[in-house]
């Protein structure tokens, strides 16, 4: 029986580990639907936008470690998988896109639905090209996957859909992919002089990323032996913040406690596997020693006094040894009890939730992370989701959150939460999207019923787009057109088959998040929150209170008076202080 490029492809890609390819079928997939219906190893997961099935991709990819896929059909199939596809390529999710490509024989003759996918996805992959001859295919696909699973990136195959259904010529050679890293570990010249710089400095702080995700024993370690301050970035939040008594919160835009402050008061700041794009939140003055494992990120965002080659992990094992036990707590203590009133300030909506209409979204977040599973995996839309999951959900040593921290994509939530559940379909998997994101790719509400994927879609319901709102507030423009008419989501829910929760008073907060969560299903839960919740960043500056006072005062002269009301109380919040603190 002839053996055809696609079914070769299949079974290739369940040789590698992929257990599903996401995306939406078409003409020129044909061949390839065909040998996944012969080759049940692999499953399709049929998304209702292609742009989800790269998310859910890439999410997948994130939270496994594993080489995951995702297709679209030629011309504008595959052109919806880019938005996700640059999320998955930013976040180091190794991805498998398969781009299908119009009939071989008609490119470059301006045929229906041609592009040039080997030119489009060139900026988010490691490596994008053509496969026009079955015999090529083979080697094309192994380098692909192996920048994929290698690099950790997205790799794309295009593929035309004549040269899918074509016999590979039998004299094609497998080849493995290999997928393990090794560990790298600085030479001991290096080690001596990160110890040194250690060793030599009065007042040490942590800032942490997404690189410490094996590291969590070591970092506390690390902070006990030389009195350090632990601060972390977003996607480094799961893998340090939990069991962790030096703890001092984020820094940046969606910041909060005293991380802002402990990086900038110290003699010596150490990086450890992060890639913090903010660098006006990073000090100028301050000794800098970083530590990654991807070399070119050592100094590409702030000064760089000593970089050092090598997993945090391995490094921090290698290291500790070196260093000498400082005794003075000074810094480290004043340090923690600022933290420590910093979260007092910031749960001043939690502790007194009240009975204001609408709700604060604060003890939203609070209460969903006190009733969610320890397990539980959390995506977050990009947004003001950002901020209250950053802010409220409590990190333990199994749970899991991620988003588009890198990228910023709007409605990623929903579809990661997709990929997550096909991964690990016994955990608990909570969506926490805004109304702006979720309507965005709200289509994809009929893949999880479809599935009958047991998803918890939480939806902060506050009419508007808020980050962008807080945006221009700051940026000293009235807020325009970020407005959203939004229908009950919870009964457009229980319209396609999923459970329908809304919440729209404090006193129904708990149970109502607790039946939904409960339920076997998939359900979705409208909770109506304040859209003047614009919740200011950890260390805001100046020029963000002028903006601000200069937005309010153009409210007012064009008589928006109660929006203005509205905005200020909204806005007293974080530091439970008004804005002169600033």
């Amino acid at each position: 029986m002839a053996h055809r490029v696609a079914d070769e492809l299949v079974r290739r890609l369940a040789e590698a580990g992929v257990e599903r390819i996401y995306g939406v079928v078409g003409d020129s997939l044909n061949p390839v639907t065909d040998a996944l219906r012969l080759n049940t190893k692999v499953k399709w997961i049929h998304v209702r936008n292609e742009e989800a099935g790269a998310f859910a991709a890439g999410a997948e990819a994130q939270l496994t470690g594993k080489l995951a896929a995702c297709g679209g059909s030629c011309g504008p199939g595959n052109l919806h998988l880019i938005n996700g596809l640059f999320d998955a390529h930013r976040s180091n999710a190794p991805v498998l896109a398969i781009a299908s490509h119009i009939p071989s024989s008609e490119i470059g003759t301006a045929y229906f639905q041609e592009t040039h996918p080997q030119n489009l996805f060139q900026e988010c992959s490691y490596y994008c090209e053509l496969i026009s001859n079955p015999a090529q295919f083979e080697r094309v696909l192994h380098i692909a996957m192996q920048h994929a699973a290698g690099l950790s990136g997205v790799g794309v195959i295009v593929l035309p859909g004549d040269i899918a259904g074509a016999d590979l010529p039998p004299e094609s050679a497998p080849r493995s992919i290999v997928s393990r890293r090794p560990s790298i570990r600085p030479g001991d010249k290096d080690l001596a002089k990160l110890a040194d710089l250690i060793n030599s400095s009065k007042k040490v702080a942590l800032f942490c990323g997404i690189g410490c995700d094996k590291a969590h024993d070591e970092v506390v370690a690390l902070a006990e032996k030389v009195k350090a301050p632990v601060g972390h970035s977003y996607r480094g939040k799961p893998f340090v913040e939990y069991d962790n008594p030096y703890d001092v919160g984020m820094t940046g835009m969606i910041g909060f406690g005293m991380a802002y402050e402990a990086i900038h008061e110290c003699d010596l700041l150490i990086l450890l596997g992060t890639d913090f794009p903010y660098d006006k939140f990073l000090p100028t003055k301050t000794k800098i020693a970083q530590i990654d494992i991807r070399v070119e990120r050592l100094g590409r965002r702030s000064r760089l006094d000593l970089g050092i080659w090598g997993d945090v992990r391995e490094t921090l094992q290698a290291l500790l040894p070196l260093l000498d036990t400082k005794k003075d707590r000074e810094y480290l203590d004043a340090t923690l009890r600022q933290h420590k009133e910093k979260l007092r300030k910031m749960n001043v909506y939690v502790d007194h939730v009240g009975t204001r209409l609408p709700m604060h979204p604060e003890p939203v977040a609070a209460t969903l992370s006190e009733v969610a599973a320890p397990d539980a995996i959390f995506t977050a839309d990009t947004g003001m989701c950002n901020v209250w999951s950053a802010r409220y959900i409590k990190a333990t040593k199994d749970r899991r959150i991620i988003g588009s921290f890198n990228h910023g994509s709007m409605a990623n939530a929903l579809p990661q939460a997709i990929g997550a559940q096909c991964a690990y379909p016994d955990r608990q998997v909570i969506s926490m999207s805004g109304d702006g994101g979720l309507a965005m790719l709200m289509g994809d509400l009929l893949t999880i019923t479809q599935y009958d994927l047991p998803i918890k879609v939480l939806v902060f319901d506050n009419g508007a787009l808020g980050m962008v709102k807080l945006e221009m507030e700051t940026g000293g423009f009235p807020d325009f057109q970020t407005d959203l008419k939004n229908p009950n989501f919870a009964k457009l829910a229980e319209a396609i088959g999923m459970m329908g929760v809304r919440i729209e008073k404090p006193t129904d907060l708990t149970s109502g998040l607790k039946r939904a969560l409960e339920h076997k299903g998939p359900a979705l839960i409208d909770v109506v929150t304040d859209p003047n919740a614009l919740s200011i960043p950890s260390h805001a500056d100046r020029s963000q209170a002028v903006g601000f006072a200069l937005a309010l005062g153009k409210m007012v002269l064009a008589g928006n008076i109660d929006e203005v009301v509205a905005t200020v109380e909204g806005n007293i919040r974080h530091t439970g202080e008004s804005l002169e603190s600033i």
